[in-house]
């Protein structure tokens, strides 16, 4: 007989019990009187007494005036950066999240399946379990010809199979909708292997948005109630999330106190070190959700059973015996103040604290090598040939993964056009930074607010790249050489001197140093591009999406201005 079975029917002690709480029974949607009986990493049994099965060696734990939930599973995440999930996981316990749901596009974006198999390996026995996406980026064909071999792209293919990977994701609209493209191996390998395509529709509407159903299986990207119910309509899965760059939560409360649809999930999609440290994880997101509105059975459940039952992780979201012993108590429901963690039958917060460390990971030396580009000031010249008229085409910086298309005059000097920070005109360039390919590409960015200086990072969102936006090109050169210099990271230089800086030189992507060290350092660089009267708050992501073509309208490729909406490369030229 298996133990738990044996435990269940008092002819063997169970290793630890949980007493006195109120237990949440997930498909009843209720609190009720229980106690949890959990043998190895398993959980054994939900009776009203677990008496029969305690002795000398069974621990004991107290509940009492304690409500007892399963472990929060994020549904969407970004975990790969910039901090190393393993010397990280212990924080989001802490929280209460003991699952995570994540993409790897940018610990894969220069080393591409052997990211992924790293991300794998590194991830692998740590009490907080990771699921992975397989990354689409590297079967992507839309505004630059793919970087991957055959081989790299069949790899990725096999890693569909691989037990903890759930699916495919993120995938943008616009490569898949409306035309033919290389992804379609992808998405064909996961639907042959029953796993879920996670996609990225912002922007996507009516008929575009239709066709878009087809392929995916869930959606992160609605923000108004009108989007919440577009996905419904088209049986995709919705995700909402509140994180460190978005929170669409009020919308999903929305939808469900109107229509009662509660069949939900919630998510960070991405938390920052910073506030991962201040405010926790899933936690924070399901409080978030009551205070909304959302009723507090109904917010844990959108971020457990459903979760849960969507991505086919049918031993976790419940208390359910059979199932993994993740368990969370909550001395207060509604605050959703952790207090005890429990991760695969172990203890792993108590009281508040954690009783678990960081794990760090060995990681390939070519994944601590892989930021090499050469620049000078020259790299960054912008012919007056490109100009019509003096005018030129540029990005519109919005505080956010947005960036409109401008029409601006830069300053003219020498044959050259040049930045104009006292009328808020920078120049952005995206250099590659892949061993395959040589290639960098100068346009020029508005409304961001940088009046000196310039900042660089080596994250560059579904691309291997380094982005710098710029003041003047001497700045450019000096922290674009400072983020080669750190085998990746992210930099805020003037003309003489490096004045702030994040390393990451794991993939150029992620830091494996301790975690406050990390959120240190992003403060430094913060306070650095503010006192350049850089606005808003998480001024580096905006630069970090500023070639991510998931987001309308334009952004940066390898070879031009990326027209999202066209789904075209286009050059400086307006009318081009």
């Amino acid at each position: 007989m298996i133990k738990p079975q044996a435990v269940a029917l008092g002819e063997t002690e169970a290793d630890l019990v949980v007493q006195g709480g109120e237990v949440l029974l997930a498909d009843r949607g209720i609190f009720e009187r229980r106690e949890i009986l959990v043998t190895g990493d398993r959980i054994a049994a939900l009776p009203p007494d677990g008496s029969y099965t305690i002795d000398e060696e069974t621990r004991v734990i107290s509940a009492d005036g304690c409500h007892v939930i399963p472990g929060f599973i994020d549904a969407h995440t970004h975990a790969d950066s910039p901090q190393t999930i393993e010397t990280a996981y212990h924080r989001s316990l802490l929280g209460g999240t003991t699952a995570v749901i994540t993409e790897t596009s940018d610990i894969c974006s220069v080393a591409g399946p052997t990211g992924l198999g790293a991300h794998l390996a590194a991830t692998e026995k740590l009490p907080l379990t990771v699921f992975p996406t397989v990354p689409p980026q590297w079967f992507y064909n839309l505004f630059e010809p793919p970087i991957a071999t055959d081989a790299e792209r069949e790899e990725l293919l096999e890693y569909v199979s691989h037990e903890r990977v759930v699916g495919v994701g993120e995938l943008d609209w616009i490569f898949v909708t409306g035309r033919e493209s290389p992804v379609s191996s992808l998405l064909s390998r996961a639907q042959r292997e029953h796993k879920y395509v996670c996609g990225h529709g912002s922007g996507c509407r009516a008929e575009q948005y239709a066709a878009f159903a087809s392929v995916v299986d869930n959606d992160h990207e609605a923000i108004t109630p009108d989007e919440v119910r577009e996905r419904l309509d088209n049986d995709v899965h919705v995700i909402g999330r509140c994180g460190t760059n978005r929170d669409d939560i009020q919308a999903l409360t929305t939808v469900l106190n109107e229509d009662e649809v509660t069949d939900m999930s919630l998510s960070t999609d991405g938390v920052g070190i910073r506030d991962l440290l201040s405010n926790g994880h899933m936690n924070a997101v399901v409080k978030r959700a009551i205070e909304t509105g959302i009723d507090p059975v109904d917010a844990v459940r959108m971020a457990t059973v459903v979760p849960a039952r969507h991505f086919n992780l049918y031993d976790r979201g419940t208390l359910a015996p059979g199932n993994s012993a993740d368990i969370v108590i909550l001395d207060d429901l509604e605050r959703v103040s952790v207090e005890t963690v429990i991760a695969d039958g172990d203890i792993v917060v108590e009281n508040g604290e954690s009783r678990v460390d960081p794990r760090p990971y060995e990681y390939p030396t070519a994944m601590r090598d892989s930021v090499d580009v050469t620049v000078t000031e020259d790299t960054f010249e912008v012919s007056t040939d490109v100009a019509r008229d003096g005018q030129v085409r540029a990005m519109g910086f919005t505080n956010g993964f947005f960036t409109s298309s401008e029409t601006i005059a830069p300053v003219r000097s020498d044959g050259q056009l040049k930045a104009a920070p006292e009328a808020d005109i920078l120049k952005a360039t995206l250099l590659c930074r892949h061993p395959r390919r040589d290639a960098c590409f100068t346009g020029f960015l508005v409304g961001f607010g940088l009046r000196s200086g310039a900042v660089a990072t080596s994250i560059t969102r579904e691309v291997p790249g380094v982005i710098v936006v710029g003041a003047n090109e001497a700045a450019m050169e000096r922290a674009v050489r400072r983020v080669d210099a750190l085998d990746g990271g992210c930099v805020v230089a003037e003309t003489d001197r490096v004045v702030a800086e994040v390393p990451l030189p794991i993939g150029g992507v992620a830091t494996d140093r301790p975690v406050s060290d990390t959120a240190a350092d992003f403060d430094a660089v913060e306070r650095a591009l503010h006192k350049r009267e850089v606005e808003g708050e998480n001024p580096l992501t905006g630069i970090e999406t500023l070639s991510f073509p998931g987001v309308p309208e334009l952004k940066l490729s390898f070879s031009g201005y990326a027209d999202i909406i066209d789904c075209r490369t286009v050059g400086l030229a307006p009318d081009e």
